[in-house]
């Protein structure tokens, strides 16, 4: 028998997989189950709903991708080329052979009219990405309303390479990013 922290880290590993690549809506606890090599009933004991599964599964996503897109933006020393790893790393991302978007926009799509815990993770995912941004260009001298705009650049990079299947969104909001840090650097 597996222990708890065993089965939790095989459900949602699992589980997670199984979203990005299917859809929530798709993919049944019973799958999830038979993926996991976990029974039903302890599925059940550590995840009482699918819902509660899918939060947690976001939550964990979450902290990979900020840990991942950490790693890009503290490789360089300026608060410029931390914006512009950003986009490096998106487009790294996006060449990733099982690519197939923003798990957190995919999420809120399929279920963010329904679920308002769904809903709230999503939306705290990307106040940190703007978060994120906009400390890098106040420490630039920068309005934090720049680092809004640059998020909007990368989570719109996001929804597009889902949909053409290439990284060249990413190079395009770089390109965008750069004409943008450039102006406000020259109004300044």
């Amino acid at each position: 028998m597996l222990n708890a922290a065993t089965a939790e880290r095989r459900l949602l590993d699992t589980a997670q997989a199984l979203f990005y690549a299917k859809g929530i809506q798709a993919v049944g606890m019973d799958e999830i189950r038979e993926g996991s090599g976990v029974s039903l009933k302890r599925l059940y004991q550590l995840f009482p709903s699918k819902e509660e599964l899918v939060e947690e599964t976001l939550r964990r996503r979450s902290a990979a991708i900020q840990q991942a897109m950490n790693q890009y933006t503290e490789s360089v020393d300026t608060p410029r080329e931390q914006i512009l790893a950003v986009f490096d790393y998106l487009k790294d991302w996006f060449n990733a052979p099982n690519f197939r978007g923003c798990a957190f926009i995919n999420s809120f799509g399929e279920l963010g009219g329904n679920s308002a815990g769904v809903a709230e993770i999503v939306r705290a995912h990307k106040k940190e990405l703007a978060h994120t941004l906009s400390s890098l260009v106040t420490s630039m001298g920068q309005p934090s309303s720049l680092g809004d705009q640059l998020a909007l650049l990368a989570n719109g990079a996001m929804v597009t390479a889902a949909i053409v299947g290439t990284d060249q969104a990413a190079q395009d909001a770089k390109a965008a990013a750069i004409s943008l840090l450039d102006n406000a650097a020259q109004a300044a």
